[in-house]
């Protein structure tokens, strides 16, 4: 008998309410996320940056349905890495960005870009979509911009207006 099933049972004898979200927690998993993977984003996540942007892109390989690492970027501009995405395939880009505050201070907020272009296929659109949540979860993100029109309107100052005034 698989694990979930007899997690199940037991859920089931104890309260009946618990197995209907344990079956939305199986059931919601569509894309998987490698140990490799966890282990590049938590390393991304506690490396230590003085300067710049860095930005670790991810996508979703939809022939075997993991989440696979594209590339890092170190000491790279907004709009370089506006450039390096694509044009036509959604991606998570985790970004450690360099904020600077009114009062001369400096911060490096972990920002979660849920790069989406509308002109994307729409079988990756809702693949995605669906591993968002789980995605943001694993990389322990709470900070979200979605970006939905392409290169044009991913700018630093979207990012700064959103991270400065919410």
């Amino acid at each position: 008998m698989p694990p979930a099933c007899s997690v199940l049972r037991a859920a089931t004898a104890k309260a009946p309410t618990t197995v209907l979200a344990i079956q939305a927690i199986i059931m919601s998993h569509t894309v998987d996320i490698p140990q490799e993977l966890k282990a590049a984003l938590r390393k991304f996540r506690f490396a230590r940056r003085n300067a710049g942007h860095a930005a670790m892109v991810v996508k979703i390989n939809k022939q075997k349905l993991i989440m696979e690492e594209v590339e890092q970027f170190d000491d790279i501009s907004i709009d370089d890495l506006a450039e390096e995405l694509p044009e036509n395939a959604p991606r998570y880009v985790l970004l450690s960005y360099e904020l600077n505050h009114s009062d001369g201070r400096k911060s490096f907020p972990l920002v979660l870009i849920n790069w989406a272009p509308r002109s994307s296929e729409m079988s990756l659109l809702t693949l995605h979509a669906s591993a968002f949540v789980s995605f943001q979860t694993t990389a322990d993100v709470s900070k979200v911009i979605e970006v939905r029109e392409g290169a044009e309107s991913f700018t630093k100052d979207l990012i700064d207006t959103k991270l400065l005034h919410g």
